[in-house]
């Protein structure tokens, strides 16, 4: 049995090379932060699959069967296992290698009020942090109606995600998006069709609006300085969802923008078609 896994795995990059020309795949960075496309093989039913605890999204036809997997930045690069299973037939174990990867390091300085918190902003951060992983746990039943996005606003995009950030010299989490350098006011997009699942003003993020694309797949759009939706709503790629703004933390206007897929932030230029 290891043999053959071993066997899928080695063979998964021609068989997905085929896939997604077809179903427009994102690109593949089997990295820390990236995105695994996982050949399942044919099956009449698509497979259902596991990466750890979280459901993954499963694209394709009876023909061929892809897993995209989303890889977050905190795993561990070595080998990792996908469990499979198809109705019928007991579990499979399929394995990848997560190589690693090394990410820049940036130091900045934001008025110290948004490092050291008062005892009502860390209330505040922990009452909309409890919200925050509730929307990031959104999964809806559909298949996302695209893989390949739309740059959410012009100007330049920068290479920030992943960056191992410091604030006042006080090491935080990495960033976990990409920068879009923009003046305030300027338009900001859907990136791809979806529906929007959460806007607010929360205290790091600024004015916010998440977006479901199905089965996993989330975006996020950060320091808005207007938001033109409200919950519920059904967007198109393209369609106007607010406007670039310097609310939050920040050190000036621009767009941040996040990738979501099954609740591992992941790399937004896998998705342009742009390599990281």
């Amino acid at each position: 049995m290891i043999g053959r896994i071993r066997f899928v795995a080695a063979c998964a990059t021609l068989a997905v090379a085929a896939h997604a020309a077809a179903l427009e795949l994102p690109q593949q960075s089997i990295v820390p932060g990236g995105v695994a496309l996982i050949d399942l093989g044919a099956s009449a039913q698509p497979p259902r699959v596991r990466f750890g605890q979280e459901p993954v999204l499963v694209v394709g036809d009876r023909n061929g069967w892809t897993a995209v997997v989303g890889i977050a930045l905190k795993a561990q690069p070595g080998e990792a296992q996908l469990i499979v299973h198809r109705d019928g037939s007991p579990d499979e174990r399929v394995a990848f290698t997560i190589e690693a990867k090394r990410y820049a390091e940036q130091h900045l300085q934001v008025p110290q009020g948004k490092v050291d918190l008062s005892k009502e902003d860390v209330e505040r951060y922990e009452r909309e942090r409890a919200h925050l992983v509730q929307v990031s746990a959104t999964r809806s039943a559909a298949t996302p109606a695209a893989m390949t996005f739309l740059q959410p606003t012009p100007g330049v995009r920068s290479s920030s995600f992943g960056l191992r950030r410091v604030f006042n010299g006080q090491p935080r989490n990495p960033h976990s998006g990409m920068d879009i350098a923009a003046p305030t006011g300027t338009p900001v997009a859907a990136a791809a069709p979806g529906r929007v699942i959460d806007t607010g003003d929360y205290f790091f993020n600024g004015k916010t609006v998440w977006i479901d694309h199905g089965s996993g797949l989330l975006t996020m759009y950060c320091h808005l300085s207007a938001i033109g939706v409200k919950t519920g709503d059904v967007v198109q790629a393209g369609d106007t969802i607010g406007a670039v703004g310097a609310t939050g933390r920040v050190t000036g206007p621009h767009l941040h923008w996040s990738v979501s897929l099954n609740r591992a932030m992941v790399d937004p230029a896998l998705f342009l078609g742009t390599a990281p």
